[in-house]
């Protein structure tokens, strides 16, 4: 596979080759690839823990468990203003 750099992505890795840290762009590619497999993979785990909770606190609110919009909100507001006078 051929691919053309934008200049600010090859004085990247020409930077990244200066450091010492590579020997060669293909170390710093498969760097920056692993970097973004691992940056999917993350976001893919946020992604389903995110939708469990939701499912969780679906639940909870078809049981009556939830608490009402406007209390949350009322507390939030406290908070806030609690922090507010905690800094003045």
């Amino acid at each position: 596979m051929n691919i053309t750099l934008k200049p600010e992505q090859a004085e990247l890795i020409q930077q990244k080759l200066n450091s010492g840290k590579y020997h060669n762009a293909e170390e710093v590619i498969a760097e920056a690839l692993q970097l973004l497999y691992q940056r999917d993979r993350e976001y893919e785990t946020w992604v389903e823990e995110t939708r469990e909770k939701v499912d969780v606190a679906i639940e909870e609110v078809r049981r009556g468990e939830g608490i009402d919009g406007n209390i949350v909100i009322a507390q939030l507001k406290e908070k806030l203003r609690q922090a507010r006078q905690e800094q003045a």
